[in-house]
């Protein structure tokens, strides 16, 4: 089994998050949108990326902390991508790592601002002042949540899908779900997705569930508007490369669409 991370070379605490020389507290840009317009759906990828800003340093993570799984979810903006041109539908996707601020998580859970992630340590998260994790709210959830509920208005959806992934083995234990269909109390669409799955690798709020606070976005941003809402979480084993971020996707399409439909939500399909 993997051990925790150790705190690399002799590099203070402090040193971990204070910005680097001449950076400036300008606002992060924590968001885009790539489409736009009125559309049936819209696509969230909270998780899309590795990227630690500079004002917060390197979180005391090495290179290969940042590009693990553990930083973001590998292979979910290639898929989410992939899926929103099949569907023709808009794509919001995050531009800093959940390791700075986890946006599927309210501002004020405990692991909004992971101090451990998986079995790794991630010290600059360690003993943070509530000065800090509110600096932290202000710089990458606010924006975040702005930038969220604009894109519902102006693209005016039916349905809202996020799109996750999620690694094959975790803390030593091997995960035989392929892809995990996961809805909080609405669960109109995730019903119609399984219904039509015909997989055994296709489960209901599995790795993760309600239980485990990971619909929040589920939960804050689609459901009070009424509007349809599902979270797809998928092994990463199966989007290593573009064939394989392919055949994900028609498979997605092939049961969003007519999931979509028969809850009363139409796409724009497009052939690829």
């Amino acid at each position: 089994m993997e051990q925790a991370r150790p705190i690399s070379g002799g590099q203070s605490r402090s040193a971990m998050r204070e910005p680097a020389a001449g950076v400036t507290d300008e606002r992060l840009q924590v968001a885009r949108l790539d489409g736009g317009g009125p559309a049936s759906v819209l696509l969230v990828c909270e998780h899309a990326s590795n990227a630690l800003p500079a004002r917060f340093g390197s979180l005391g993570l090495d290179d290969r902390d940042r590009a693990s799984h553990i930083a973001w979810d590998l292979g979910s903006l290639d898929l989410a991508r992939a899926l929103a041109s099949r569907l023709g539908v808009p794509l919001l996707y995050a531009l800093v790592s959940r390791l700075v601020f986890d946006l599927n998580r309210p501002p004020g859970a405990p692991d909004a601002i992971a101090e451990r992630s998986e079995l790794t340590d991630v010290p600059g998260n360690v003993g943070l002042t509530d000065a800090e994790r509110q600096a932290r709210v202000d710089a990458v959830h606010a924006p975040w949540a702005a930038a969220l509920t604009a894109a519902i208005d102006a693209v005016g959806p039916g349905a809202l899908v996020s799109v996750h992934s999620f690694t094959p083995v975790f803390a030593g234990r091997p995960r035989t779900t392929e892809v995990g269909v996961i809805h909080d109390r609405d669960a109109r669409l995730a019903d119609a997705v399984l219904a039509r799955a015909h997989s055994p690798g296709w489960e209901r709020n599995r790795p993760y569930g309600p239980e485990d606070g990971v619909t929040y976005t589920l939960r804050t941003f689609a459901q009070p508007r009424g509007l349809l809402s599902l979270m797809i979480e998928v092994r990463n084993d199966l989007l290593q490369g573009a064939a394989a971020v392919d055949r994900m996707a028609d498979a997605l399409a092939g049961v969003l669409v007519p999931s979509l439909a028969a809850c009363g939500v139409g796409t724009r399909e497009r052939q690829t």
